[in-house]
């Protein structure tokens, strides 16, 4: 089937404490995004990279492409106030075949990743990759807290792909809070989930630690 990536970029730069977004920090040689991007592009060279970034973000995109000599193919789309908005605008741009929806700040996912996750979709009909707890947790509540079994806690990661005539019949639903993920919208209406093995180092670069772990594993990492 055709394979189709949609890029989710609209994070700002408030947790980072950076006044640029943090798509846009500099990870080894390029921006995070641009990490995100060339992934699938290795993957798939001819693959349909739809990138949701905030209108007002465009412009300085551009300049970015230019100062890198970004040249992977990409259509822009704008993105939302919310995640599930900017996929929304996103999957108006994809028309068949399976589609993959990822953080644009998880700029280490591995091919091994990528190739599994559209495997089991094509097999399953979705796929959506997973990592293990490794700490202890509890459950927390007015009553007070107890441990729980870390066994049962896995950690969700993207790219999560779907086929995409389901998708953007879930994408349909009206937008609630508990729609965090690609995930949740899918099971929302009514379809089952798949789970496939992610990679560990697939970390979501949200604050300036994550960006220091990154570099360390960019360095160390074939991803």
């Amino acid at each position: 089937m055709k394979k189709n990536v949609v890029i989710v970029a609209g994070g700002s730069g408030t947790r980072m404490q950076s006044y640029i977004p943090k798509q846009f920090l500099v990870l080894g040689n390029m921006p995070v995004l641009m990490h995100s991007m060339e992934a699938f592009y290795k993957y798939n060279p001819n693959i349909n990279m739809v990138l949701a970034l905030p209108e007002s973000q465009f412009d300085f995109w551009r300049k970015l492409c230019t100062e890198y000599q970004f040249s992977i193919p990409h259509n822009l789309t704008p993105g939302g106030e919310t995640r599930f908005q900017s996929v929304q605008n996103a999957l108006k741009l994809i028309s068949e075949g399976l589609v993959a929806i990822h953080d644009g700040v998880r700029p280490l996912v591995s091919q091994s990743t990528i190739r599994l996750v559209f495997q089991k979709a094509d097999e399953l009909g979705n796929a959506v990759p997973i990592t293990n707890m490794n700490d202890s947790v509890r459950i927390v509540n007015s009553g007070g807290h107890a441990a729980f079994n870390r066994d049962q806690i896995k950690i969700v990661q993207t790219p999560q792909v779907f086929r995409t005539d389901e998708i953007k019949s879930a994408y349909q639903q009206t937008y609630i809070p508990a729609f965090t993920d690609d995930a949740t919208v899918m099971e929302a209406y009514g379809k089952e989930v798949f789970l496939v093995d992610g990679n560990p180092e697939n970390l979501k670069i949200t604050t300036p630690g994550d960006l220091l772990i990154a570099e360390a594993l960019l360095k160390t990492l074939k991803v």
